[in-house]
């Protein structure tokens, strides 16, 4: 069981890679430029796998926790995007991060 657990928080962690990427290739003249992007189609990969672990978690993870789990990833890009690319990270924020991590403390309970 431990393996789906990995699994999914790898998926985690490459679905925050890939929104990253995508933001440091948002900066393209053009839609097309931007896709076009190293970046971008990286971030895009990304994105795919994380999907596909996703769906390899759930094949023991309930949905009603592993959903939930994935939010983890907001909570996340809005400390990475402050760092990285400077976006305003304030009290609201803060206070919107804990109680997501606290939802999914709940919600992971044993």
């Amino acid at each position: 069981m431990l393996i789906y657990y990995v699994v999914l928080g790898v998926g985690i962690l490459a679905g925050i890679a890939g929104q990253m990427l995508l933001k440091a290739g948002a900066d393209a003249p053009t839609l097309v430029a931007q896709v076009l992007r190293p970046s971008s189609l990286l971030g895009l990969a990304l994105y795919g796998s994380a999907a596909f672990m996703y769906m390899f978690a759930l094949r023991k993870i309930p949905v009603s926790v592993a959903f939930p789990s994935v939010s983890l990833s907001y909570a996340i890009v809005a400390v990475l995007a402050y760092f990285l690319f400077g976006e305003p990270f304030g009290l609201k924020q803060a206070g919107g991060i804990a109680l997501i991590m606290g939802g999914v403390m709940l919600i992971n309970q044993t």
